[in-house]
């Protein structure tokens, strides 16, 4: 009976798909657009932070991470080169989790890895699929494989 239904779902669900990329890619991009904000606010206070952390040269890296940041936020917003700036900002995430959150655990709660852990898989769920039908990816570039 499985092997019957699974098809068909697999059919029905998978119409979803373009959907689910464009959602996931605003929500994400919202969800960088706050911390961003906030590095740019005060971006010689985060340099000044950064340098505590043991983050080599703190004022370039900085201006990395917020640019990285707020690059990220309007790309996935357009679903513009979604691919592309997957990566860099999955690296944003792989510091902030070694040097911020790791100490604290997984919980979010206690300021765990469980959010950039989160940020990272649809990271890289874009970086595998792209940006879906619905993105300028898919406007300039055609259907991705």
């Amino acid at each position: 009976m499985v092997t019957h239904i699974y098809p068909i779902a697999k059919e029905i669900l998978s119409r979803g798909q373009d959907f689910a990329l464009l959602f996931a890619r605003l929500v994400l991009a919202y969800g960088f657009y706050n911390p961003a904000m906030n590095k740019w606010a005060d971006i010689h206070a985060l340099a000044e932070w950064f340098g505590t952390l043991g983050i080599p040269m703190p004022t370039i890296n900085a201006y990395l991470a917020a640019s990285t940041e707020l690059l990220g936020v309007v790309l996935l917003t357009l679903g513009l080169l979604t691919r592309l700036i997957s990566l860099p900002l999955i690296v944003v995430m792989i510091v902030a989790i070694i040097t911020v959150h790791l100490p604290h655990g997984f919980a979010a709660g206690d300021n765990g890895f469980e959010i950039p852990l989160y940020y990272m898989l649809f990271l890289a769920i874009f970086a595998s699929f792209g940006a879906g039908r619905f993105s300028l990816d898919h406007l300039i570039f055609g259907k991705e494989k």
